[in-house]
């Protein structure tokens, strides 16, 4: 383990994400950062208007708000971290599920499981997504959020349902499980005699280093997403004098920095480079923690 040179890497990256996203709103910095001033008047003279390029006062420049972009992604690390694990969460808690059940003698899952992990491999997810989620149905949709993310996390859980499936599969096949049946165990006796000392030592460490990897592909489709302005956090609110309605992001997430990227790409560069380093900060967080700690459950054949 002390030669696992990315699990050590990882791990540190990892802790300093949390460290950002569980503590770094709380710094008087941050705060201050957020109060948006769209004009500035130096003292040499003249005016200067936002989005300010990077400065003293501004390490990664500001927004259109004239609002710090530290202070944005510190704010939105939280919220950008808390999606991804819930649609990561969402995929392996359903492709477990149904994982079993298609292991267990069921075809219909099974089959479906192969059909949707084919589909799905062949077809970029982003392609899904955006033919999707711009369908007026679901832009208008009450629970937008709830329906957007189970999308993005049921997307891929094929893949996910595929593997455990062939896991289970595998052990449930050898001789001494057979044997167990026939000297007359019970269903709960094979599952806790045969089963899960098999499966915990082997497919747990398999199931986290996928979930690793599986939040960097998170995080990269909804990047993505950002950049085609569509985001999961966006509700109707009312916009004066009233009576007109509009629909608006809610959050700070990371993606939603990049929802005017093709032409802040023109006139400030910075402001979607800055949500594209964080985003890639957290893909590879993740790729290189994944890759430790394959590397160290492979020095014990697992």
């Amino acid at each position: 383990m002390r030669k696992n040179t990315a699990l050590w890497t990882g791990g540190f990256f990892l802790f300093l994400l949390i460290l950002v996203a569980a503590f770094g709103s709380s710094f008087s910095y941050v705060k201050e950062g957020l109060e948006g001033k769209r004009l500035i008047f130096p003292e040499a003279g003249g005016i200067v208007s936002a989005p300010f390029p990077p400065s003293a006062d501004f390490p990664l420049g500001s927004d259109h708000e004239g609002r710090n972009m530290v202070s944005l992604l510190v704010m939105g690390a939280k919220d950008t971290l808390l999606l991804i694990f819930l649609i990561t969460s969402i995929r392996y808690v359903v492709g477990v599920v149904l994982g079993a059940i298609a292991s267990l003698g069921g075809r219909v899952i099974s089959n479906f499981l192969n059909v949707w992990d084919q589909i799905f491999s062949s077809m970029p997810v982003i392609f899904f997504a955006i033919l999707a989620f711009n369908l007026p149905l679901l832009i208008y949709a009450e629970n937008r959020f709830w329906i957007v993310i189970f999308s993005i996390a049921l997307v891929e859980v094929g893949r996910v349902g595929v593997t455990i499936r062939d896991q289970l599969i595998l052990v449930k096949n050898k001789p001494y499980v057979d044997a167990a049946r026939t000297v007359g165990l019970s269903n709960f006796g094979i599952a806790k005699n045969h089963f899960l000392p098999t499966l915990l030592p082997t497919l747990l460490p398999t199931m986290l280093v996928n979930f690793c990897f599986d939040i960097g592909r998170v995080a990269l489709i909804i990047g993505q997403l950002g950049i085609f302005s569509i985001f999961i956090t966006m509700q109707f609110v009312e916009v004066p004098p009233g009576g007109m309605y509009d629909l608006v992001n809610t959050s700070f997430n990371w993606p939603t920095i990049l929802g005017d990227a093709r032409k802040d790409i023109y006139t400030a560069v910075w402001i979607p480079a800055a949500a594209a380093f964080a985003i890639m900060y957290v893909i590879l967080t993740f790729n290189i923690l994944g890759e430790g700690l394959r590397r160290h459950f492979s020095r014990f054949g697992m």
